[in-house]
């Protein structure tokens, strides 16, 4: 049988898991549902939003989503998204600098 290799993340819950760290929540399904709406609220896109940027900044972040296959605006809606629930994530600066931008 092949062993799975689990990196460092992995590792830490499951053995969260198997100290007995984790419980089922009462009214699974209802949380599910739950979970489910927040979900379809949170990619509801109903605004529009008109910013003004410098050229190199969207250049980064045109090359950025190409990279990661998906649409600009997309991922300028993502960052955005991530920066208001707390859950944006430093990450290493692009090849290309934009900070001589002025």
């Amino acid at each position: 049988m092949n062993e799975i290799t689990l990196d460092k993340e992995e590792r830490e819950i499951l053995n969260s898991f198997e100290r007995g760290e984790w419980k089922s929540v009462p009214n699974v399904k209802e949380e599910i549902e739950k979970h489910r709406n927040y979900a379809r609220q949170t990619l509801k896109k109903n605004k529009r939003v008109n910013i003004r940027i410098s050229h190199k900044v969207l250049e980064e972040l045109q090359a950025i989503a190409i990279e990661d296959g998906i649409p600009y605006q997309t991922l300028m809606s993502s960052i955005l998204h991530r920066y208001v629930t707390g859950r944006l994530v430093d990450r290493l600066k692009p090849k290309k600098s934009f900070e001589s931008d002025g």
